[in-house]
């Protein structure tokens, strides 16, 4: 994404310095991970990418553990509630085929912060739901931030070399997911019964979703003022100053659709985050309804799932690239491929897991491998269309 600077002509750079080891041949993006340090431009990104992603599960699964409460409350049906859980994988999977192309125009710091502040509106609005036609149609517009995965991702491969892309990104990815766990208990283990103290259960779930709401929004706002686009600078500067040529949103998407490996890799990784997608929707109901537990047990229990992604992605994605540097691709391939296989052994296990200490011990390797499977992918992403990836 680099453009040609005259011959005699000095490239025009925000940072004359940076805190890391950057590779110049790939547009001084860095070659190692400084976990501790928040120095612009790299590893501020790297921090922005994974919270503003938590955050974006914070608001896209505030609702999950209270699904119970509002089934009750409403008079919802298995199957309404079952709807609303697929119209909020449908807002996300939406704006990521959109997300994309608009990273390559824009950058993805512009779109993460907006995104966070715009899904904060129907988090907030989550009260005002009365029926089970709401209740999808809310849940669909709050799951476009879910997309904010495709931001996290993109802003990490622009910061990080191809070497060390698997782990940057299994990284953030974990952490970000990891919010997925931290609101099962937040929300449902420690603001719902805090605001049932002063008011009814009906009441206290359609006000506590403010909180999220609340969150989210401000760190978008403060994401698009701290950080950087690219190690060299935002986009806009950038194209001002020819560092970047201007990019076509359009023919960044019909690039990227027209490619076979896309859409082999899209299976792949539906294999394992679609997992646990359906995990962080129905695991606090399925756990209150099989094993006869309130609402605070089972969302506590609930939050293990995500709790994996503090680790599991992560060492998905270091396997990755070590395996890459002794076998090439073929080893990254190997790798998410037993992952897969063993995945798939483990959603029999635990569907089948009539003991409640046995389904807690399964769903702890369940999710590990689930996680780790989609850090190995990771680490292909980069190599599937270099040009667009």
């Amino acid at each position: 994404m680099s453009a040609s600077v005259p011959s005699g002509q000095a490239e025009i750079k925000k940072y004359d310095t940076y805190y890391v080891n950057v590779d110049p041949e790939q547009d001084d993006k860095a070659t190692e991970i400084k976990l501790l340090s928040f120095k612009r431009p790299h590893m501020r990104a790297f921090h922005c990418s994974w919270m503003g992603f938590f955050t974006a599960f914070f608001i896209w699964f505030a609702i999950a553990p209270l699904l119970p409460e509002i089934k009750t409350s409403l008079g919802l049906s298995k199957q309404q509630i079952w709807t609303s859980n697929i119209c909020s994988v449908a807002g996300t999977v939406f704006m990521r085929f959109i997300n994309g192309p608009m990273c390559d125009k824009y950058g993805a710091r512009i779109l993460m912060g907006v995104l966070l502040m715009l899904c904060s509106i129907p988090c907030a609005c989550t009260g005002l739901v009365n029926s089970a036609a709401s209740l999808s149609t809310l849940r669909f517009f709050i799951g476009l931030g879910g997309s904010t995965f495709v931001c996290c991702q993109f802003w990490t491969s622009r910061m990080f070399t191809k070497e060390v892309a698997g782990t940057a990104n299994a990284l953030v990815g974990g952490w970000g997911n990891l919010g997925g766990g931290v609101t099962q208990i937040v929300m449902g283990t420690l603001l719902f019964p805090l605001f049932k103290l002063g008011m009814s259960a009906d009441k206290a779930w359609r006000t506590v979703c403010i909180v999220p709401a609340v969150v989210g929004f401000c760190l978008g706002f403060l994401i698009i003022q701290v950080s950087d686009d690219a190690p060299k600078g935002n986009y806009k500067d950038m194209k001002k100053n020819g560092t970047m040529p201007e990019v076509s949103a359009a023919a960044s998407f019909r690039s990227g659709a027209a490619n076979i490996n896309t859409w082999i890799l899209f299976v792949q990784y539906a294999c394992c985050f679609g997992v646990e997608l359906t995990m962080n929707n129905a695991a606090a109901s399925y756990f209150k309804s099989k094993f006869e537990l309130n609402t605070e047990s089972a969302a506590a229990i609930a939050s293990i799932f995500g709790w994996m992604n503090l680790f599991a992605r992560g060492i998905g994605g270091y396997v990755s690239d070590n395996l890459n540097s002794r076998m090439g691709m073929r080893g990254r391939l190997i790798w998410q491929g037993c992952l897969l296989i063993v995945e798939g052994a483990l959603v029999f296990v635990f569907s089948n897991s009539n003991s409640l200490a046995v389904a807690i011990v399964i769903m702890v390797f369940f999710s590990s491998v689930v996680q780790a499977a989609e850090g190995s992918t990771y680490g292909i992403v980069p190599y599937v269309n270099p040009p667009v990836t």
